[in-house]
């Protein structure tokens, strides 16, 4: 496929990016208030009267479609638009890189998609004027995308940015779809749990004594003494589900180092609270004792499937057991309370999952058009379309509503799996997309029924307030690379320390005192200073 212009500048090792802060103010260069274009329709399709052609800077998943201009769902959205979209594809791997350059460059073309722009990008490129301001047009032009946020302002609020203007589309999760909001849980054995005689865990000890009792008994029957406790890829999943048995996180994971100290109903920084030192410690004699997995600092994703599908772990933090290990026996471990009483559970994240993942640019002649094209992916209709595809194609629909896909993708002929034979239809798969995932349509692990199940079990228990992802200006993103980036890795490298018991909880002071020597407080005083833009 011919490459745009706008992408040569990509692979010039001339262009840099710009550092140069923008103007400030949003200037709306959307041309909302204007008459509209005559070729527009303000409602129903197609979009335009006479069709026109948009460029779309587009990232690549390495599970989705190839060659996105002749997958069916764009094929036929075209047809019914008068939109013809060019998806000019990047891969993942380079796509920031690339995405900056063009950027940088001044060739871009009409509109960014699946480009995982974040916060930060949005407030530079925004204020400059490269990005649209979409307020008016969302008002005028997004019916389906501004019902949402009358009814969430929430949602309203964390894709608002300092200056008030919004200048993305992003990809959400539906608020009601607590399963996937959620993401990954915490699964339990329950075929070993009756096996041996306990009752579920609903405290942090009960929850040692299963997996002690998991490591000195033969469960699986081989004969080997190879049953492990609990099993992962990393202690970070461990750790952010463990949280609420101690009270932290109590405004969910979005911002998963921040939440509210109860006592003093200020932000609170988890990771140098007392409590967290004892939740570090907990996981540490898990650790010490065997009850966790030697190589979980190691272990790889696809290692760590292909491992539990040998049916070795008593407990695991996964999206679904089921669908990756094709293990049956697994539930849903309910809220574990802590030491102090605490029984939480605050590992659920913002419906905005992705916050830049459409923005239009001032090179777009047909703002309003190209709002209206991503419109329709927020409704009901366009989602089931999106996730879907076409109708009686690759998926078929009940009288009831209820659809499901074809032989052709679930028994596909030739041994694809789901995600591969569904990519001739859609391209969802890989994640970051513009639009909503609701439960209705969506296919993944998170919406089977053994993770609705899981996902209920909890939802009692969880925090009542869930933050979305805080946004900086321009000046305070600059203070947070250059003191961010030391501080959470110096962390990270500290709390798997603390964990595996390679550095002394003794040492904990001395954590604590270098982090400040490293501008911990003014790191803290730049996300009170966001937290109190987004309580106004």
């Amino acid at each position: 496929m011919a490459m745009k212009k706008w992408t040569a500048a990509l692979v010039s090792s001339a262009v840099t990016v710009s550092l140069v802060t923008g103007c400030g103010g949003g200037e709306d260069k959307s041309g909302a208030g204007k008459a509209a274009d005559s070729n527009l329709n303000e409602t129903g399709f197609p979009i335009v009267k006479e069709p026109i052609k948009l460029t779309f800077f587009t990232g690549k998943a390495a599970t989705t479609a190839n060659n996105w201009n002749e997958t069916e769902i764009w094929k036929e959205y075209a047809k019914m638009t008068n939109i013809n979209v060019d998806f000019q594809l990047v891969p993942f791997d380079n796509l920031t890189e690339k995405r900056n350059l063009a950027l940088a460059s001044g060739d871009y073309p009409d509109a960014f998609h699946t480009t995982k722009l974040t916060a930060q990008d949005l407030v530079k490129y925004g204020t400059q004027g490269t990005f649209v301001k979409l307020n008016d047009l969302i008002d005028k032009y997004a019916p389906n995308f501004k019902k949402i946020l009358d009814e969430n302002p929430e949602i309203r609020k964390g894709i608002t940015m300092p200056d008030g203007s919004i200048y993305a589309f992003p990809l959400l999760y539906d608020p009601d779809f607590t399963s996937v909001l959620m993401r990954g849980k915490l699964w339990y054995n329950k075929e070993w749990l009756d096996a041996l005689g306990m009752k579920e865990p609903t405290t942090l000890d009960e929850f040692y004594e299963y997996l002690k009792a998991v490591k000195n008994t033969d469960l699986n029957k081989n004969g080997k003494a190879d049953e492990i406790g609990y099993g992962g890829v990393g202690l970070s999943d461990m750790l952010a589900k463990l949280k609420g048995s101690y009270g932290l996180m109590n405004r969910g994971s979005s911002n998963g180092n921040f939440d509210i100290d109860p006592k003093t109903n200020e932000i609170r920084f988890i990771p140098t609270d007392d409590r967290y030192k004892e939740l570090l410690q907990y996981v540490n004699k898990l650790y010490t004792e065997g009850l966790i997995d030697k190589e979980i600092t190691t272990i790889k994703s696809n290692q760590f499937y292909a491992k539990g599908a040998g049916n070795v772990y008593g407990s695991m933090v996964t999206t679904s057991p089921f669908t990756l290990m094709k293990l049956q026996s697994f539930v849903g471990v309910p809220v574990l309370n802590g030491p102090h009483g605490d029984g939480i559970y605050s590992g659920i994240y913002s419906p905005i999952t992705q916050i830049g993942a459409f923005v239009i640019t001032d090179k777009n002649k047909n703002p309003e058009a190209t709002v209206r094209w991503m419109d329709y992916f927020y409704s009901e209709e366009g989602n089931k379309m999106f996730f879907m595809g076409i109708k009686d194609k690759s998926y078929t629909e009940t009288a009831d509503g209820k659809v499901q896909y074809t032989d052709e993708i679930t028994k596909n002929p030739q041994g694809l799996t789901l995600e591969q034979a569904v990519v001739k239809y859609v391209t969802w798969p890989g994640g970051s997309y513009p639009g909503i995932v609701r439960q209705k349509f969506f296919q993944g692990a998170e919406a089977q029924p053994e993770s609705m199940e899981a996902a209920k079990k909890i939802e009692a228990g969880l925090v009542k307030e869930v933050w979305p992802p805080f946004s900086f200006t321009d000046a305070e993103s600059e203070k947070l690379i250059s003191l961010g980036n030391d501080i959470t890795t110096y962390i990270t490298e500290m709390e798997t320390k603390f964990m595996t018991g390679s550095a002394p909880f003794s040492e904990w002071d001395k954590y604590v005192s270098t982090l400040k020597k490293m501008g911990l407080d003014e790191y803290v005083n730049i996300y009170k200073a966001s937290y109190e833009r987004y309580k106004k």
